[in-house]
């Protein structure tokens, strides 16, 4: 297994757009149509295994000082092999060099995220979430998610 972190580029529109939708599918994740995600292609980046296309994560910019990790998959038969953590640990680096202090995450994999630093809290402290995002989902006001964050030195 030859894994490489990389940032996303327009050929792995297709691969993308297949993870998310089986996470969407599970009502796991929010679904995105493939145009939407060639618009916001620049936020992604990806993990590779000899140059098939394994995971993925994004970074959503909420404020001058949050972003959000989201749209976090693995293909199947990948998952507990590290990749999960190389995704966010690149993510975190994306975040780091646009001097940007705080991530944040809606999860139903809390343990993934406290084993990688990050702390439960309470969605309310988002309110920028909730304006961008939360007023189009269809469990706005079922939301199931834990909120989680860390900081980033």
């Amino acid at each position: 297994m030859t894994l490489v972190s990389r940032q996303a580029e327009e050929r792995d529109l297709d691969a993308l757009h297949e993870i998310i939708q089986g996470y969407a599918e599970q009502g796991i994740m929010l679904p995105r149509s493939k145009e939407m995600l060639k618009y916001s292609l620049v936020d992604f980046v990806v993990v590779e295994d000899d140059g098939r296309l394994i995971g993925c994560g994004s970074l959503c910019q909420l404020g001058q000082d949050l972003v959000e990790i989201r749209s976090l998959g693995i293909t199947d038969g990948y998952k507990g092999r590290g990749i999960g953590r190389m995704l966010v640990e690149k993510l975190e680096e994306v975040a780091r060099t646009k001097q940007i202090p705080k991530i944040m995450a809606l999860t139903y994999e809390v343990g993934f995220f406290e084993k990688v630093g990050y702390e439960v809290v309470p969605k309310e402290i988002f309110p920028e979430k909730v304006w961008k995002d939360c007023i189009h989902c269809k469990k706005q006001h079922c939301c199931d998610e834990i909120a989680v964050l860390k900081r980033l030195a």
